[in-house]
């Protein structure tokens, strides 16, 4: 039986950790397709984890398992779970790593993972990804009825939801994500841009508390509206809207962070 099996970790590209995951899979199911989502997400950073695994999981097949290791409680109290949703299954810590997309999917079942028949025969402390997360996902894989794994979850971690506040020509949110290009995704929604009543080429004012800093950007539809070097903000592929430096990074340029705190205006 093949079913793709997804791998989202902080594990990185150098170290053994990811490979040891992926021979424990094949040596269960030998047709499993493992794909790489990513393992470079920032060492412990749960949110960005969630935030990364919310944005892909629902371009793969359906029945495909997403395995997301970002874990540092580890080898403590804290459950291990799968989730079964309309289309999917998620399998990972409870640290409210999976809940973002699970419930964005829609969940069916929740089940805390005990049955040791369906693990490594050693289960060390300090790497159930390899252990626990990683042979019950091919267990899944090949048909398990996740029933099987343990009992009912109904009290699952979940992450704090950033604070955001919306209203005509305001908003006060936060920098909940920063990609690969330095762009900063604020939690303003596209919905959010209606009710600000902001239209293209209207100008913003960005303020962030923490650096004593405030920054003006046009609102345009995309980069190439923009003159190389320009501070822009625009609503982005997954909906946020974003601020950016067309052909730079609007992180470093600024110094802004994940968690950053933005209050955003429109100038008259």
């Amino acid at each position: 039986m093949s079913r793709v099996i997804t791998l989202l970790t902080d594990f990185g590209y150098e170290s053994y950790f990811v490979p040891s995951m992926k021979g424990v899979i094949l040596n269960i199911n030998p047709n499993a397709t493992i794909v790489d989502i990513t393992h470079a997400i920032p060492q412990f950073n749960i949110f960005k984890a969630a935030f990364t695994l919310w944005a892909s999981y629902k371009y793969f097949p359906r029945g495909t398992i997403h395995v997301v290791v970002v874990d540092p409680g580890v080898g403590t109290s804290r459950r291990a779970l799968v989730i079964k949703t309309r289309n999917y299954y998620f399998v990972g810590p409870d640290n409210g790593v999976l809940m973002m997309a699970a419930e964005d999917d829609g969940i069916e079942d929740i089940r805390s993972i005990e049955n040791r028949s369906y693990m490594r025969p050693v289960v060390s402390s300090t790497f159930h990804g390899r252990d626990v997360f990683a042979p019950v996902a091919a267990y899944i894989s090949l048909g398990l009825d996740i029933s099987l794994l343990g009992p009912r979850v109904t009290d699952p971690i979940k992450l704090p939801i950033p604070p955001n506040t919306v209203s005509k020509g305001f908003a006060r949110s936060s920098i909940i994500y920063i990609d690969h290009f330095g762009n900063a995704y604020t939690g303003v929604r596209s919905s959010d841009v209606t009710i600000m009543g902001l239209g293209y080429g209207d100008t913003l004012r960005i303020t962030v508390p923490r650096k004593n800093l405030e920054i003006e950007a046009r609102f345009l539809r995309s980069y190439g509206f923009a003159k190389e070097g320009e501070t822009l903000a625009l609503i982005n592929s997954e909906g946020f809207l974003e601020l950016s430096v067309n052909r730079g990074s609007f992180a470093s340029r600024y110094g802004i962070e994940e968690g950053d705190e933005v209050v955003i205006s429109i100038v008259k």
